[in-house]
């Protein structure tokens, strides 16, 4: 119990830390939950983590490759290009989702989110998940194990998690860890 404790504590203390350094750059959107903003070829819809793992519970023989990121994380960004290709690879089998989900501030969708996708040709489904009060839940639903650091990649069918990787893939892990499962 102490543990999971400390570990709540230490989220969100770094929660803080980036909510505050990041919060001068940021501008009000008036965007609401479950909104969609325009993006490149697709929307971002921001959503809470209920609505999140209603889409993650989906129970469609899909394998769901969903991976946690933010535009200030360079190990995240630095990844995704490559979960790009591999996504234009998988993207016509329908039994493969690719899902993007921005852990970035709701008030930054237009003046970060928005841009660095059109200027990456991000094509899939983007969501903002924007429930910061909530991160000591909806970290270990994700994953026990995750300490909330990104890039975290989990990988879910019919509403199972199959896998969870807390770090950056190479293209050739990703690949594997989905040829696993699909």
């Amino acid at each position: 119990m102490f543990h999971r404790k400390k570990r709540g504590m230490r989220n969100l203390i770094i929660l803080c830390m980036l909510t505050i350094s990041l919060g001068g750059y940021s501008q009000n959107t008036g965007k609401k939950m479950g909104k969609s903003v325009a993006g490149s070829k697709q929307e971002v819809r921001i959503v809470k983590f209920n609505e999140l793992q209603t889409i993650l519970n989906k129970k469609d023989n899909k394998l769901y490759v969903v991976n946690f990121w933010a535009t200030w994380c360079k190990p995240c960004v630095m990844e995704l290009p490559e979960f790009m290709e591999v996504n234009k690879a998988y993207k016509s089998n329908p039994h493969f989702k690719m899902i993007l989900v921005s852990l970035d501030m709701a008030n930054d969708v237009e003046t970060s989110v928005v841009p660095f996708l059109k200027k990456n040709k991000i094509d899939t489904d983007v969501y903002l998940l924007d429930d910061n009060k909530h991160m000591n839940d909806w970290i270990p639903a994700i994953d026990k194990s995750w300490t909330g650091a990104i890039p975290a990649t989990v990988l879910y069918r019919n509403g199972k998690k199959l896998e969870f990787k807390e770090s950056k893939l190479q293209k050739s892990e990703l690949v594997q860890i989905i040829n696993k499962h699909l």
